[in-house]
């Protein structure tokens, strides 16, 4: 079994048994105020997202357990993720690889003198491969491609980790939750001039957990990671044997 310790009230609620990180909020204000350089827009979206994204409570109490050691973050975005782990001693170094160049330049300035580099890569490119880390995440990545890029991703992430992916993922088994999730992301694609991308078809959880045991992957476990929103997250946590 993965570790676990009292969670606190948020995790309890959220349906997550994580252990409790002290000074969750000294991390991430010392994480956003890194962006002080970077548009109004950014700086708040970053503020809000390390204030009460469920997945950055959740990555620094599993983190400081067992730390990550060396992150490759895929998807990274501005890098604010992978920047708390960092600032929290939760990893020793950090590489984010994305395709959007702005989002890259705005981490590359918010991680100054941190053991973090930002990348601009097309990690579904034929034939790509991955940088090797200890640890790998894919964070709300996969269910926005493609069902056979998910598993190209997939399966270039599980040879790249060397001891542990972390996932979260889009659970289309959760009922309402699922239906809410499907909405809001459609709504969003409206938003933002996307709807002609490729119907969202999220893999089965139990289908990302079926391939990362066959690539070596002995222990896996599935947590809700919704927090207080209504969306159908959960954060699948593998770990290879010994790790």
């Amino acid at each position: 079994m993965l570790p676990s310790t009292d969670a606190s009230h948020a995790d309890r609620r959220a349906g997550t048994v994580l252990p409790a990180v002290r000074d969750r909020a000294a991390v991430c204000r010392a994480v956003a105020a890194r962006y002080a350089g970077a548009s109004r827009w950014a700086r708040g979206y970053v503020a809000s997202k390390l204030r009460s994204d469920p997945v950055v409570a959740a990555l620094l109490a599993l983190g400081a357990v067992r730390p990550f050691g060396r992150v490759l973050d895929l998807g990274c975005g501005r890098g604010q993720l992978g920047l708390a782990l960092l600032e929290a001693g939760c990893a020793t170094a950090l590489l984010g690889l994305d395709r959007d160049r702005a989002k890259l330049t705005e981490a590359r300035a918010a991680a100054a003198g941190l053991s973090a580099e930002f990348a601009e890569a097309d990690f579904l490119a034929p034939g790509a491969a991955l940088p090797e880390a200890d640890t790998v995440l894919l964070i709300d990545v996969l269910y926005q491609l493609p069902e056979a890029a998910q598993h190209v991703l997939l399966a270039r992430a599980a040879a790249a980790a060397r001891r542990r992916v972390l996932i979260r993922a889009f659970d289309p088994a959760r009922g309402w939750r699922t239906a809410v999730g499907l909405a809001t992301e459609q709504l969003g694609r409206l938003f933002r001039g996307e709807l002609g991308r490729a119907a969202i078809v999220p893999l089965p959880v139990g289908t990302l957990a079926d391939a990362l045991r066959g690539a070596g992957f002995a222990r896996i476990a599935v947590t809700p990671c919704w927090g207080a929103t209504p969306l159908p997250n959960v954060l699948l946590h593998a770990e290879r044997e010994g790790a």
